[in-house]
Formats: structure tokens, sequence, C-alpha cells
């Protein structure tokens, strides 16, 4: 039986392949117009891909619950179930859209964590805030106005706020935080959809993106976390209700203050495993490539305990 450490370091590698897995299957479906189309196919090929790994997993933050997703829904059990227990955080296909209309910055995503570790958020809204690394503690604050975190955050870092710039999903919702960002000069990058990518980008200075603000998926917000405990970085969420039901939605996963703001160690905590593989070509992976007898992937696995990051470009022989 191997040791922890060496169990540890075998898992981190094994949640890399089940994301190349997924990946590798909604390529099939890049640019046909079938968003759900390419959801199944990654679906089906993430669970059995997680199927064999020596864990006793419970699915956190999955495709919903049981009475909407078939497979890998909320409560699911994964794994051989001869493993440690562990929660799992996944999203088979981020970017549904993307990848049906083939555009850049669709990924299967997965995070794995300690049981009971990962906040069990419901397929709700969550209002969210992020920067990378290296400011002090409780620089941006959901809560205060967006102009005075956009200085707060050009101060620290010894710039303009005109060289700050916010990444924001393209919504109508959004059009007040845009127009916030302007009034103080700021730049906004707005994606379509992704907005995993989109807080991950804040903590690489390649991409330009220094803010991730906005409204956008719960579940989402919780993989989000997750990746930024492995690099650093501060976020915040706070679940955003439309109605009685999706209250009560949150209250059955046990949800008991609706009106939490959710710091990043609330969000995601424990030591964390995050991976990543490019299915369309972005700013953070390259996409799958397929040649006559070789599928090329690019994934990102990362470990919050120890802070390693490993990029793997890998080459599989077509089946």
């Amino acid at each position: 039986m191997p040791n922890e450490a060496f169990l540890d370091r075998v898992l981190t590698m094994e949640v890399g392949r089940c994301t190349e897995a997924a990946a590798i299957a909604a390529s099939t479906m890049i640019g046909r117009g079938d968003k759900e189309g390419a959801d199944q196919a990654a679906v089906t090929a993430l669970r059995e891909a997680l199927g064999k790994l020596e864990i006793d997993g419970t699915v956190v933050i999955g495709e919903g619950e049981r009475d909407e997703a078939p497979m890998l829904y909320i409560g699911e059990k994964v794994g051989t179930g001869r493993g440690p227990k562990v929660d799992i955080a996944l999203d088979p296909l981020e970017g549904t859209d993307l990848t049906a209309k083939a555009m850049a910055n669709a990924l299967a995503v997965v995070a794995m964590a300690q049981g009971g570790t990962l906040l069990n958020a419901p397929d709700v809204y969550m209002d969210k805030i992020a920067i990378g690394p290296g400011y002090p503690e409780g620089l941006v604050d959901l809560d205060a106005p967006h102009e005075d975190n956009i200085l707060a955050l050009a101060k620290a870092k010894g710039v303009p706020a005109e060289e700050i710039t916010l990444c924001v999903l393209d919504r109508p919702r959004h059009d007040g935080i845009i127009k916030a960002a302007r009034k103080v000069g700021a730049r906004v990058f707005l994606i379509p959809d992704g907005d995993v990518a989109g807080v991950f980008h804040t903590t690489e200075p390649e991409t330009g993106i220094d803010m991730y603000l906005g409204r956008g998926g719960a579940p989402e917000g919780v993989l989000a976390a997750a990746a930024l405990r492995c690099v650093g970085g501060q976020m915040q969420g706070r679940l955003h209700f439309r109605n009685d039901d999706e209250r009560a939605r949150a209250e059955r996963l046990g949800v008991q203050d609706l009106d939490r703001k959710y710091s990043l160690r609330e969000l995601a905590s424990g030591d964390v495993i995050f991976a990543a593989t490019g299915v369309t070509n972005g700013t953070l992976l390259d996409g799958v490539r397929w040649d006559p007898k070789y599928v090329h992937t690019h994934t990102i696995v990362m470990r919050s305990k120890t802070g390693t990051i490993r990029y793997i470009r890998a080459r599989t022989r077509r089946k």
C-alpha cells in the first residue's frame, strides 16, 4: 500500500488524466452546433475516468441534482470506493456554447479535496470578486463600490487606474460594472462564457487581467476558488437567488445562511488538487489537436499543499 505522500502524487496526476479524457471526448463536437451533445460526451468520458480512481469520492459540484442529471449529479459516488474520502467539484465542459461554436477558452475542469472541504454550492448564481496573489489580504471587498475596488487595486499595484483590466462576463446584468470601470478609466475585457478561466486569468500576468468581477454560476465559483487556493489570490462570493425555488435548493444542500459572504478558504479549504484541460484553444491552455495518428492535449495540474503547478502536453494514440 503506498504511503500518503505517494498516493497524493498519484492522485494529482490521475486527476489530470481525467480532464484529458473529458476534453478529448468533447473535442469531437467542436463547431458542430450541438452544445448538449458536446456536454454529454464530456460527462460520459469523465465519469468513466473517475470510476477508475482509487478514491471514495462524492460529487459536491456536478451537473445538477439527481433528478436533473443522470450522471455526475450532486451526491453521486465515484471511484472504486477503496481510497481516501474526497470531495469532487467538476465541470466536464466549461463552455458548452464555446465548444459548439468553435470559440476560445472551453475547458474540462476537476477539483478534488479532502471530504467536507469544498462548499456544496447549489446551481444558482454567485456574485464574485477575485484578484491574483501578492496583495494585502482584504484589499478588495464584494460589498464595496466597484470604483473603490479598482482604485484600491491600482494603488496597491502602483499604477494608475487606467492600467487596471477587469475580466467580466458579457451580460446585460454587468452594465453597472462596465460603467463604473470606464468611469475611473479602467479597461474591461469581456468574455462570452467560462468564468472559471476568467477568475484564474487574474493569477497569470501574461493575460493582462487584474480583477474578475461579476455574477456567474455558483458551482463555477467553487471551481475557481479551488484553482486560486493552489496558486494564491483572493476571492469572495455570495449566492444570488432569483426565486424561492432556488433558496429551497440551497437549503436542501445544507446552506443555512443564504446571505453569507464566503471567503476563498470558505469556498475551498483543505488540500486541493485542481486540473483543467483545454478543449478549444484559449489564453490559458491550447485546445485538443488531432493528427492522423495521435491526439494532443494541454493540461494544467495544481496542488495547494505544495504550490506545484504542472503544464502537461500529452500525445495519445488515436483509437
